[in-house]
């Protein structure tokens, strides 16, 4: 942990001031292992291999500690980089363009191993602060301790240690995960200034009735239940039923006749994952099979959560005909 990161700290339980109390590891600009405690109420957090951690497991609710625990094994495995994130990762934001985190503090909303913390960095982020719930963070820091303006920190969404004092927040493929998406996209841009500005893309519930009725059952009674391992290993199965099709089917005939394509099933999304090669694939199918909480939302439910925190100049787009993409202006 860098100590500017103190800058933008509040207690989650009393919004005091977060001090540090003790260090007794530190490496150059980083503070390995300390304390930070809060001026007002005196509650003790530790930093643990460099990330400072807000959040207790053995205190938060099962769902949620569940749903970390998988997601982190996940993001401690699936550690490559693909040279296609950035095109992704931009599909997911539109439609903000990397210009738009110049001189911005920066706040992500599930920064798994860290991968749009470096991008938030490379595009002129001021400050960018990563927050996680799962054991991800520290593949995260180790990812990013080398950035004088990257900080991970481990915290529930929904009691975030910070100030509001960020410019933008993004969550991407996180509050869809949550035991409550809407309060998790509330709490989030509550920590976002007046005139400032939030992304978020969710799964939606228009034409994801297949994965609902026959994917979502075989997740919730099996494949979230197995060891994570064990998972990896039987999930290459299935990856191997979609590499083979994305790259020999949809990817040639999306290049021959797009006419033809359009009538494909799911094509949007499975000519997006033929650019992807084996590992990426492999892990986004995991990623579909490891969740034990998922929600599909519609339009029309999100655009409410818009609407509830008073955002304005609201843009909602439709991506790969399976997913919403969310961008507006705080107001309040």
């Amino acid at each position: 942990m860098k100590e500017t990161l103190l800058n933008l700290l509040a207690c989650p339980d009393c919004r005091g001031e977060i001090r540090l109390a003790q260090t007794s590891d530190t490496q150059e600009t980083e503070i390995i292992e300390g304390l930070l405690s809060c001026a007002k109420c005196e509650n003790e957090y530790k930093i643990e291999r460099g990330v400072p951690c807000f959040a207790e497991l053995e205190k938060i609710e099962e769902d949620k500690v569940e749903t970390a625990e998988n997601f982190g094994w996940q993001w401690n495995k699936f550690t490559q980089e693909d040279k296609k994130y950035e095109e992704q990762y931009l599909g997911w934001l539109q439609p903000v363009r990397p210009e738009f985190f110049s001189d911005k503090i920066v706040l992500e909303g599930g920064c798994g191993k860290g991968r749009h913390t470096l991008l938030a960095h490379k595009w002129g982020a001021k400050e960018i602060v990563g927050i996680d719930l799962s054991s991800a963070v520290e593949s995260a820091f180790e990812a990013t301790k080398h950035l004088p303006n990257a900080h991970i920190i481990q915290a529930d969404i929904f009691s975030l240690p910070l100030k509001r004092e960020f410019d933008y927040a993004f969550s991407i493929g996180v509050l869809h995960h949550t035991p409550d998406p809407k309060r998790a996209f509330q709490s989030l841009a509550s920590k976002v200034k007046k005139d400032g500005h939030i992304s978020a893309w969710i799964y939606g519930k228009e034409n994801n009735g297949w994965i609902t009725s026959f994917v979502d059952p075989v997740r919730t009674g099996f494949t979230s239940k197995i060891s994570q391992p064990a998972l990896y290993q039987l999930s290459k199965i299935p990856t191997f039923g979609v590499f083979l099709a994305s790259k020999l089917i949809y990817r040639p005939i999306n290049k021959a006749s797009k006419p033809i394509a359009s009538k494909l099933f799911y094509n949007n999304y499975l000519n997006h994952l033929g650019t992807f090669g084996w590992r990426e694939q492999h892990n986004i199918v995991f990623d579909h099979l490891v969740a034990p909480t998922a929600f599909y939302i519609s339009k029309e439910e999100f655009e409410t959560w818009w609407e509830e925190i008073g955002a304005s100049d609201v843009k909602i787009t439709w991506h790969n005909q399976n997913s919403w993409c969310g961008f507006g202006k705080t107001s309040k």
